[in-house]
């Protein structure tokens, strides 16, 4: 690995650990490539914080799958007890029908609809009805309060370019990528801030080093359309004496911390990203993906902000 000769800062919470495998520091989506063990197996925190950051079609194929789970388990229950304890079932010859027919009744119950076409009957029957609509009413409220939960939790969504590069500027050459606002609301006094983090052999020792990057500007007022945020590689850049066989070898990667003001929540959001040697394009500039409609009007076309154009750096 090479020899550190860059002014460096402490460590982040990442760890002095070099990486090995090209693997990340972080990932693209802002969380930490970090695998925990040894965690208790009922970690109530976690598993909140998972149901109202996983995705929506997660959470929404989870929320069918444990109402479904439920049902099917209390059809079999009511199916136990004996199909005849529910009145108003036809009985016949078909164990799929009478399934059927108490997983419905079981749905009614848990959502305490009711429509009375089937009633329990019997004590067992009866106990097993009222413990389902207390569970159906507990559920309901916590998936309630997890929908909530995910609606108002304020988060940015930050568009990022897929790759940075490394294009003329100016007189000179930069670091650059695009940001773009993927919501209607107003995000005010952004700030952002890049680390250039690398294996270097320290004393002899490989480590992670971390190294932060001068931008042309760390912060605008507001984020109304695009923003290309640059480093511009001087005389004193760490980049300026690094090439992409030194990124590759040295398994580089830019952590980007971005924060912003919602105006919507009146909170402050954050924002990360990464990107790895391999995501860095030498000689190529960015293509405009702003335009003007026929009445002036400015347009963000956010399919566009990965258009690039090869140059001569």
């Amino acid at each position: 690995m090479m020899e550190n000769k860059f002014k460096v800062q402490d460590d982040l919470g990442l760890g002095l650990q070099p990486v090995v495998k090209n693997q990340r520091v972080i990932n693209r989506n802002g969380t930490a490539n970090i695998l925990r063990t040894g965690t208790p197996f009922f970690r109530t925190a976690d598993t909140y914080n998972a149901l109202i950051t996983m995705p929506w079609s997660a959470f929404t194929l989870l929320v069918f799958s444990v109402y479904i789970g439920i049902n099917i388990l209390f059809a079999f229950a009511y199916l136990g007890l004996g199909i005849e304890n529910l009145d108003g079932i036809k009985l016949t010859n078909s164990a799929f029908l009478h399934f059927m027919d108490a997983f419905f009744f079981s749905a009614q119950t848990i959502s305490t609809v009711g429509y009375g076409h089937i009633s329990p009957s019997g004590l067992a029957t009866s106990f097993v009805a009222a413990l389902e609509s207390l569970i159906g009413l507990l559920s309901f409220a916590l998936a309630t309060g997890l929908l909530y939960g995910r609606f108002s939790r304020p988060s940015a969504k930050i568009r990022y370019s897929k790759n940075m590069i490394v294009a003329p500027y100016r007189d000179i050459t930069g670091l650059m990528f695009r940001v773009a606002n993927l919501r209607s609301n107003q995000l005010i006094e952004l700030e952002v801030s890049i680390m250039l983090t690398y294996n270097a052999l320290i004393n002899g020792k490989n480590m992670r080093q971390y190294v932060p990057l001068e931008l042309e500007r760390n912060s605008i007022s507001l984020l109304n359309l695009s923003w290309t945020i640059v480093h511009p590689i001087t005389g004193d850049s760490p980049l300026k004496t690094m090439n992409p066989a030194f990124l590759t070898n040295s398994e580089a990667e830019f952590i980007v911390m971005l924060k912003a003001f919602d105006d919507s929540f009146s909170q402050t959001v954050h924002s990360r990203t990464s990107y790895t040697d391999e995501e860095v394009i030498w000689g190529a500039k960015f293509i405009s993906a702003i335009s003007s409609d026929e009445n002036g009007i400015n347009v963000l076309a956010l399919n566009k902000m990965d258009d690039l154009e090869k140059v001569d750096l």
